[in-house]
């Protein structure tokens, strides 16, 4: 690799750092992020960077003020370095589910953080799987997003039968839901949600043919596995065989990883893009999105075409 390229992370998910840099044949960088005794944010690089190739990893996964506030700083204190160009990488981002206004007197802060992204000093955003495809136009700066299909799909190849159908628990994860069900060769089906509040859900009706069928529910996030939990009991209802979830990023908080462990869902399989403390006695399988995100990282520094990791295979 050229001697400039810099590879950094926050704390948010250095396992998932260190395994990008050993896919990039380089050391991750040296960079302190510790904590004032007040809790405020101190960054400082040991090392240096000018005219450097600048690549930060993190996701703004719980805590996610701190990890947000933890990238902010980084990319300002690269900028304040003269650091050539700084790449965010985002495994996950979020506030993505906040992209709209859908209630009165409601912000967009997915808007919000692009804002605060690229007026730190960030020159360009690696993301994966966003929660909605037009979070990338609220960017001025250039947005590579990636998918963590690649991944997945040769592993519910490899494991499971042909007779799949795959699910979207809702109307939102249709496009993707259909994306996987083409790239598996597979059926589809659809249910229909209703939210009742932010850690509840209702499944009302169910479109497809699933019975003595295998069902795969598809989804880009979990955090209380309520919609998910509600799309496995509707298809239970309607005869399907062993449901499986796939989502790309697991965000279970204590009363979902309770709810997967108790529910009708046998595997849930997911991706490291942030950490999976608990593996829900068995019940969750992480998959590596490492590789797909240091080929990216190669691509961009070595000024080659990314646009094929863009496609959902």
């Amino acid at each position: 690799m050229p001697s400039n390229i810099r590879v950094y992370s926050g704390n948010a998910n250095r396992a998932l750092a260190e395994e990008i840099a050993q896919y990039l044949g380089t050391p991750l960088g040296n960079a302190e992020v510790t904590r004032f005794p007040d809790g405020e944010i101190f960054v400082q690089y040991g090392e240096n960077i000018r005219r450097g190739d600048v690549f930060i990893i993190q996701s703004t996964c719980a805590p996610t003020n701190e990890n947000l506030m933890e990238l902010l700083i980084m990319i300002d204190a690269a900028k304040r370095a003269s650091a050539a160009r700084i790449t965010a990488v985002l495994p996950f981002y979020g506030y993505a589910r906040q992209d709209r206004k859908d209630k009165p007197r409601v912000p967009i802060t997915a808007k919000l953080v692009a804002n605060l992204l690229t007026t730190a000093g960030a020159d360009r955003i690696i993301c994966m799987d966003l929660h909605s495809q037009q979070i990338q136009g609220f960017f001025d700066i250039p947005v590579d997003h990636l998918y963590a299909s690649p991944v997945i799909v040769p592993y519910l190849k490899e494991n499971f039968g042909s007779e799949l159908v795959i699910v979207a628990p809702d109307t939102g994860s249709v496009k993707m839901a259909m994306a996987y069900s083409d790239m598996l060769s597979g059926g589809f089906a659809v249910v229909a949600k209703r939210r009742i509040d932010g850690h509840s859900v209702q499944s009302s009706h169910l479109v497809g043919e699933v019975k003595d069928r295998t069902c795969i529910i598809v989804d880009d996030l979990t955090s209380t596995a309520g919609t998910l939990v509600a799309a496995a009991n509707k298809l239970k209802e309607g005869g399907a065989g062993d449901v499986y979830a796939v989502v790309s990023h697991c965000l279970l908080n204590e009363k979902g990883r309770e709810v997967i462990k108790n529910s009708q869902i046998k595997m849930l399989i997911t991706t490291n893009g942030v950490p999976v403390k608990d593996t829900c006695g068995g019940k969750v399988k992480v998959l590596s999105v490492a590789p797909i995100l240091g080929e990216a990282i190669r691509r961009i520094h070595e000024g080659e075409s990314v646009s094929s990791l863009f496609k959902v295979r």
